[in-house]
């Protein structure tokens, strides 16, 4: 059963033209030049998942700024009249920064979004892909933007998508993300398919990204707990038997659906693609959809591992990774992920401090 919902509100529109951005391509799925969520779909879509017990609602883009703020005062407007008394509701807003202003920071302390902003570390690197329109960097736009959510009280974290180019400085991009006040950080690897069975230029290599994991893990673990990093968290969670927060150590996906501008619903954010279109929600109610054989075709897939996989010590711990990157230079599953070598390398190079942490963790515990 799913536990929340990825929204594409302004579908692949955005006001920013990065270069590796994978999601801009999937305008032509839809027809017309502008695509935004009409009030029809999001009633459709607030009401269906609070009567489905779906109560976590992601907004990402494209850029979901674009819809404006009253968009959003109506989401909160339709959550509180559509939810049961003493329902909470958690709202996720994923932006690249530029559009944000006080209006929009009070707004999102007030009602306790927390901000995913997309920084891919300093000036240097943020500003190599991540252009507007006229080819200008974003960097002091977004800095910007994090100082005005500091200032409202309005809840970040940081999400950076490790390129060519900011793989290669670990260090220069953790210290610039810690020097600034940032306690959560997502590192996003980009690999995208280039042609010729070749990832695009701006993919990081499996050899970088192990290289950045365990250099930034190193610092992460010097600094824990002050710092979290998604990547490591699941490996202390798995560690302490718990359950990870993220799909890629999962030994199955499936926990959320895409919703697109239109009401489609796809299986995941990297596979909208029309295989995996699960239906509409103006025509087939939510509940229905996320209780397809489709979906569940979808996330048993993860676990279809080939022999290598299967063979492997570390499996318990990632379970093959994220399919995206098991079909990254063809259009099937392959046996292992692109970033095997990577996940190996981390989890040969994280084990005892991981095992440490984990003891100070239960010696905690059962001192309280």
């Amino acid at each position: 059963m799913i536990d929340s919902v990825l929204i594409k509100p302004t579908g692949p529109d955005c006001n920013l033209r990065c270069n590796y951005c994978f999601y801009r391509q999937k305008a032509g799925m839809f027809e017309g030049k502008a695509h935004r969520m009409s009030d029809k779909v999001l009633e459709t879509l607030i009401r269906d998942c609070m009567r489905a017990g779906i109560h976590t609602f992601s907004w990402q883009g494209g850029e979901p700024t674009l819809m404006g703020l009253d968009f959003y005062k109506r989401v909160v407007e339709l959550e509180i009249e559509c939810g049961l008394p003493g329902t909470t509701v958690a709202n996720a807003l994923q932006t690249n920064g530029v559009l944000l202003d006080a209006g929009w920071a009070r707004f999102l302390a007030e009602y306790r979004f927390l901000v995913g902003l997309s920084v891919d570390g300093p000036k240097r690197l943020h500003d190599i892909y991540r252009r507007d329109p006229q080819g200008k960097g974003t960097f002091e736009g977004v800095m910007r933007a994090a100082k005005t959510l500091r200032d409202n009280g309005a809840e970040f974290n940081v999400l950076t998508l490790l390129n060519d180019r900011n793989v290669k400085e670990p260090e220069a991009v953790y210290d610039f993300l810690a020097s600034n006040g940032v306690a959560f950080m997502q590192f996003v690897p980009c690999v995208e398919p280039g042609g010729k069975g070749q990832p695009a230029p701006f993919s990081i290599t499996p050899a970088d990204y192990g290289e950045f994991l365990v250099r930034v893990f190193d610092r992460w673990a010097a600094d824990f707990p002050k710092v979290s990093i998604r990547d490591f968290d699941d490996l202390l969670m798995l560690e302490l038997g718990e359950k990870p927060g993220t799909c890629t150590t999962s030994e199955r996906c499936g926990s959320y659906v895409v919703v697109e501008h239109n009401g489609d619903v796809f299986a995941c954010d990297f596979f909208v693609v029309s295989k995996w279109r699960l239906g509409n929600m103006i025509e087939t109610p939510l509940a229905e959809i996320v209780a397809s054989a489709e979906l569940e075709e979808f996330a048993r897939a993860k676990s279809g591992l080939g022999r290598e996989c299967g063979k492997c010590r570390f499996i318990a711990k990632c379970y093959g990774g994220c399919q995206k990157h098991r079909i990254v230079l063809g259009g099937e599953l392959s046996d292992p992920s692109y970033f095997c070598k990577a996940y190996k390398r981390l989890h040969r190079h994280a084990a005892k401090t991981i095992t440490k942490l984990a003891t100070q963790i239960r010696e905690r515990g059962r001192r309280r």
